[in-house]
């Protein structure tokens, strides 16, 4: 059992970097390899012991109900013709009864508001919030290392990676007052800070332990950055009482919000794997050898 039982996964994006892709399909059902974006978040949730599943949608995001659901018929026709890596596949899929909840985002006014509108499923417990877009590659997944460490400080807590200034306008940046291990106790965070402005170089990506006082903070706060319920002012405006802390956890992050990011995940799920690694090494190594001189 884990004190961190419920996650909230925002996916209701128009995805507008991979169109003409997302026209009909939701960019969190792009495959990377052979599994679409928003499996691979939902692995993670399940192996840090996640037992409820929210998923804040919106219009046009149909397919994502339809990924989770049994199919039923599909399974009886590949079980009849006897193809059980194909079956083994489909399980991924499989969901225990009722741990799946869908609510609509009917307007995209951010984060903040997309989780806020999670507030009567979570109640009064902490919960985590998974952004799929960002793919994490790692032995141990980084919602189950922030779990564990979680248990010990508690409060808010938000998974980091050390960036190059260079880069740090393009994050929330954590302002650190100490760090312990991993795990750096933080002042507050800052979004997009100019590189000379920044606190320190600690990003903030995509994973978040919460505890349920966010939500009183959530309901009061008005508009932010760009117009929209900004989740960092939220937990900045409930620093007396939660407190943040970032982890920095052990794995490699892709941002696959961008095409670039998508592109390099695939390559490295694809070198993981043993009966694709080989023959892609080896075009890879190919396209990227310096072209010969034509005699």
């Amino acid at each position: 059992m884990t004190h961190v039982r419920k996650a909230v996964f925002p996916v209701a994006g128009m995805g507008t970097r991979f169109l003409p892709a997302t026209k009909s399909i939701p960019k969190e059902m792009l495959p990377l390899v052979d599994r679409p974006l928003i499996q691979y978040a939902v692995d993670e949730a399940r192996e840090a012991g996640i037992e409820e599943f929210i998923f804040v949608t919106a219009a046009g995001k149909g397919a994502l109900e339809d990924y989770f659901d049994t199919a039923a018929a599909l399974e009886q026709r590949i079980e009849a013709a006897g193809k059980a890596d194909a079956l083994a596949a489909l399980e991924r899929t499989r969901m225990p009864e009722g741990a799946l909840s869908f609510l609509r985002q009917p307007n995209p006014r951010g984060l903040g508001h997309a989780v806020r509108l999670a507030r009567k499923l979570v109640s009064d417990e902490p919960f985590a919030v998974l952004l799929p877009d960002d793919v994490i590659r790692a032995r141990r997944g980084a919602l189950a290392q922030m779990v564990e460490a979680h248990a010990r400080t508690r409060g808010h807590m938000v998974a980091t990676m050390d960036v190059p200034r260079s880069k740090v306008s393009a994050y929330g940046v954590l302002d650190v007052a100490r760090r312990d291990g991993r795990v750096a106790v933080a002042r507050g965070m800052v979004e997009k800070p100019r590189a000379e402005a920044a606190p320190s170089t600690s990003a903030v990506i995509g994973r978040y332990i919460l505890e349920p006082s966010i939500f009183d903070k959530l309901e009061t706060l008005g508009p932010g950055a760009g117009g929209e319920l900004q989740l960092t002012d939220a937990i900045n405006a409930d620093l007396p009482r939660a407190g943040v802390c970032g982890y920095a956890f052990e794995g490699e992050r892709f941002d696959c919000g961008s095409i670039q990011g998508f592109v390099q995940a695939t390559a490295a799920f694809a070198l993981d794997r043993p009966e694709l690694a080989g023959e892609l090494r080896g075009f890879l190594a190919e396209r990227s050898a310096p072209l010969r001189q034509v005699a």
